[in-house]
């Protein structure tokens, strides 16, 4: 299992916008993609394919979240999405 923390760039957090975007290009894969915050309260994993599941994790801009996949270059795409300010 392939995984990466990352800080969440987009200033909004992971809401509307961030959330749909990082969504669309986990949809992408085969292999099934996973977000979570770290040390936040309910530490269940969400599908990353999911803009309303990424929406219900709460993760704020500054909040470190972990992406874990099977495979390691959805894990680094979707992390690096999760890095950028997607409102910009």
């Amino acid at each position: 299992m392939a995984s990466k923390t990352v800080v969440v760039g987009s200033t909004v957090g992971l809401h509307a916008r961030p959330a749909a975007i990082i969504a669309e290009a986990a949809e992408k894969y085969d292999d099934e993609i996973t977000l979570a915050v770290e040390g936040g309260d309910d530490d269940e994993p969400v599908d990353a394919a999911s803009s309303l599941m990424i929406m219900t994790l709460g993760a704020e801009h500054g909040a470190r979240v972990i992406v874990e996949s099977e495979n390691a270059a959805a894990v680094e795409e979707i992390a690096a999405l999760v890095e950028k300010d997607l409102d910009a």
